[in-house]
């Protein structure tokens, strides 16, 4: 579908009118320690070409690296390691669990966590167990992990993501009392739409998973859905604005606890990217947003 000139302008300057608001509404900042650094990865998912393009394309704009599924192939796995080295980029990778009932998960994710971990990428983000899993059953995924991490040095983080282990914020909850060296990646727009809310009401329980964070997923969602159509549009002010809150409170906790923090600019393509019935065509442009994220977030933390 076409835009006339005039649909054109007025998103355009709508866009604007978001970018401004969000630059402008800057936290209270605490100094900065030497321990504290924060580095930007960029997301392969959605990314069409080959790892050296994505690599390529991800120096250009300015990232300090990328965060990746790990390869499950020799060939895929050079691939990886020749684009880092050709254009001097940082590596997060991803890894998880899968399977029919929790002993597959456990196996998986016992195999796949070593082998990454033998790697050393900076640090893994895990996809792992599923929300209808036992606490208990949770619980021993988690802590192996914190063991394999503790033993080879490679931080390991466990998401906040729907349909895993910490899919709402009260579960994650009961996880942190319990597992005191438990790490988390936030991407806290998947609690959004578990509990149908911007998380007003538990902010207690909120607080408590943004002190244990040391990775964010910089994706704003809403009540009824992962990702808005787009950040800079003034029609999602108000959930762009309690993301950032978030993130305020966590980049806070890195300098005030002197250590460092990574985050990864991941807002996805359809079916998270809100596109046309029928042609499917995408509403917004996926890289140009999370190139946005990005500069938005050196602009206001760096």
């Amino acid at each position: 579908m076409k835009q006339t000139r005039r649909q054109f302008i007025t998103t355009a300057s709508a866009a604007g009118a978001g970018l401004f608001l969000n630059s402008m509404n800057l936290p209270e900042s605490v100094e900065s320690k030497e321990g504290f650094s924060l580095n930007i990865y960029a997301t392969r998912w959605g990314f069409n070409g080959s790892m050296d393009d994505f690599c390529k394309a991800a120096k250009k704009e300015g990232y300090d690296g990328i965060e990746d599924w790990f390869p499950h192939d020799e060939a895929s796995e050079q691939a990886l390691y020749e684009a880092l080295d050709k254009y001097g980029l940082r590596f997060g990778a991803l890894t998880g669990s899968g399977g029919a009932n929790f002993m597959a998960h456990k196996e998986s994710y016992t195999n796949n966590l070593r082998k990454v971990i033998s790697r050393k990428p900076d640090f893994i983000n895990c996809h792992a167990g599923k929300d209808f899993f036992t606490f208990e059953e949770s619980k021993q995924l988690m802590e192996f992990a914190i063991q394999e991490s503790k033993t080879s040095g490679v931080p390991v983080y466990q998401e906040t993501h729907r349909g895993r282990m910490l899919f709402a914020p009260h579960i994650c909850g009961h996880f942190i009392d319990a597992i005191p060296d438990l790490q988390l990646t936030l991407d806290i727009s998947h609690w959004c739409v578990v509990s149908e809310s911007l998380l007003g009401n538990q902010k207690e329980t909120v607080d408590k998973a943004l002190k244990r964070t040391s990775h964010i997923h910089s994706r704003v969602g809403h009540e009824e859905g992962p990702q808005v159509s787009e950040p800079r549009a003034p029609e999602w002010q108000r959930a762009v604005d309690a993301h950032y809150a978030w993130w305020d409170k966590v980049v806070n906790y890195k300098k005030e606890a002197d250590e460092p923090l990574t985050m990864t600019t991941e807002f996805g393509p359809a079916n998270y990217m809100w596109t046309m019935p029928y042609t499917r065509q995408p509403l917004a442009d996926q890289w140009a947003i999370n190139v946005h994220m990005m500069q938005e977030w050196r602009k206001r933390y760096l």
